[in-house]
């Protein structure tokens, strides 16, 4: 019996040993979340044994009977930070050792970066690209293209024009142009080459300016600064060489707006009103309709007829 007794009590012995380790840690744990206790017994410099009569009643408040051994070795342990976790190496060897345990995210966080970073720059690049290929094709057409539309239309419609009047359009318009290429005014420029082009279309029109036998052939109008006087017309239409009836740009004097029309008044003098209305009262039909003949390279048309500055475009 005695040698199984020694023997009951050497095989307690690690077990002993393994529940006053595991005791000593909870002491130093429960000193630790007793920091208000640990800050007032140890700051002060009081005896450790006032600070075991503190753990031991906490201790037997749970039920636990706490030997003074134990209590010494919390203390102690605590005191030496035996069962605190301290981190070792620089932080700077941490700090990488930690992107090594973490190198899955922190690979694909780098990644992610590298790809936005080459997103941006392949964008700047793409809108720096853009830009300069914009500024060159500017360049290019206000150096080269414009001018040389510029002169070619010019020429065009010079070629079109046997009258002073259409060679001056011609050339202040052709200035117009030249002096917006000067200032880099590749709007300005354009629109001087469409009036041109518009100018030139207009000198190579051929047509008969026709009074219209059917239906209204002429109006007047009082004025409105003028109650006491009256404007006349004579309601015409252009036909071509092909009989086509021709759509014209028209300056209504009235409204100083201009419509693209087939049939507008020119205003004429009461006695070229006059001699046309009684032609047509008459037997009902205008002997001779035709009131003026457009020429090509001409800008207006040569009148048949006595004619007045002026036109409406409704009535």
């Amino acid at each position: 019996m005695g040698d199984a007794g020694s023997q009951t009590v050497a095989a307690g012995k690690p077990a002993a040993k393994l529940d006053d380790l595991m005791m000593a840690m909870d002491v130093v744990d429960t000193l630790r979340h007793q920091e208000q206790l640990v800050a007032r017994e140890l700051g002060q410099g009081e005896r450790d044994e006032a600070l075991k009569a503190r753990l031991r009643k906490i201790y037997e408040s749970q039920g636990l009977e706490v030997t003074d051994r134990i209590l010494d070795e919390g203390i102690r342990a605590l005191k030496e930070s035996r069962f605190t976790y301290e981190l070792k190496g620089s932080a700077g060897k941490r700090f990488l050792a930690m992107l090594w345990v973490r190198r899955g995210l922190t690979f694909g966080a780098i990644a992610a970066i590298l790809l936005v970073c080459v997103f941006l720059a392949g964008s700047w690049w793409w809108q720096a690209s853009s830009a300069r290929q914009e500024a060159e094709a500017q360049r290019i057409e206000l150096t080269e293209t414009l001018p040389e539309q510029l002169q070619a239309t010019a020429a065009a419609a010079l070629a079109e024009a046997n009258v002073e009047a259409a060679r001056s359009a011609i050339e202040r318009l052709t200035a117009d142009g030249q002096t917006a290429l000067a200032n880099a005014d590749a709007d300005g420029a354009r629109k001087a080459i469409a009036g041109l082009n518009a100018l030139r279309g207009r000198l190579a029109q051929t047509y008969d300016l026709v009074i219209v036998q059917n239906g209204q052939s002429g109006v007047f109008r009082i004025p409105d600064v003028n109650t006491g006087a009256r404007n006349y017309y004579l309601i015409v239409e252009a036909i071509d060489p092909d009989g086509k009836v021709l759509s014209l740009p028209i300056r209504n004097e009235e409204t100083g707006e201009t419509q693209t029309v087939s049939t507008w008044g020119v205003r004429v003098p009461e006695r070229t009103f006059n001699a046309v209305r009684d032609d047509k009262q008459n037997d009902g039909i205008i002997q001779d309709r035709r009131l003026g003949t457009k020429a090509r390279g001409a800008l207006e048309p040569e009148y048949a007829m006595p004619v007045s500055d002026g036109a409406i475009t409704s009535w």
